[in-house]
């Protein structure tokens, strides 16, 4: 088991009581890309945790896919699927290089809250485009912590360098702009969702 993934399966509990701080972040996002999705839609949602928003895409689109590294996240979302009878959500505990997704597969792909934490951002991207069926559509939410100095931006930077939490990017607007658009994308909106928190909403489609 990886440090990340033992990480987020002792979060997983609290992560889940937590839900009602997120679901403001979470409810905006999904607004957003609703008009990106179709009915016959099939969406991986990468870095799904507790299924929150999996969920709710699945109202929109024929199948939703879920997947996460913390088997916990994963064990939490298919018992909420379960209780609330949704039936056309599939969740995995799984990483996006994992053999079960296969190449041209989706018609969006969603990564909310999960890019400043991956370790080589670039090869996520490459196989994000991988997996999108050609004209896809690559729909992101991710905190940015180098557009400006906060207490909050120095204190997780501390904590991820003293090895209590997952390694966070310190990432700019631009720079995740330049990266996207280096991975095979053309960027087609961009929304800046929180002002002190830099939240920054991407929607690129796959060339």
């Amino acid at each position: 088991m990886s440090k990340s993934e033992n990480f987020w399966d002792k979060r997983a509990e609290d992560y889940d009581r937590q839900n009602k701080k997120y679901e403001l972040s979470n409810n905006k996002a999904v607004e957003y890309s609703i008009k990106y999705f179709e009915k016959n839609n099939t969406v991986l949602d990468y870095g799904c945790a507790y299924g929150l928003i999996t969920v709710e895409i699945a109202k929109y689109v024929k199948e939703a896919h879920g997947i996460d590294i913390s088997q916990k996240m994963i064990e939490i979302a298919k018992r909420k699927a379960q209780e609330n009878k949704i039936e056309n959500v599939k969740y995995s505990h799984s990483t996006i290089f994992d053999d079960i997704l296969k190449e041209d597969s989706f018609d969006v792909i969603l990564a909310y809250n999960v890019l400043h934490l991956v370790d080589d951002l670039q090869k996520v991207a490459i196989r994000i485009n991988e997996l999108l069926k050609p004209g896809g559509f690559f729909i992101s939410e991710t905190v940015c912590l180098g557009e400006k100095k906060s207490a909050i931006s120095f204190f997780l930077g501390f904590l991820s360098k003293i090895k209590l939490i997952p390694n966070v990017r310190k990432l700019k607007f631009s720079d995740l702009e330049t990266l996207i658009v280096n991975s095979n994308f053309e960027i087609i909106e961009t929304e800046d969702f929180k002002k002190d928190f830099q939240n920054y909403f991407i929607v690129a489609k796959k060339l």
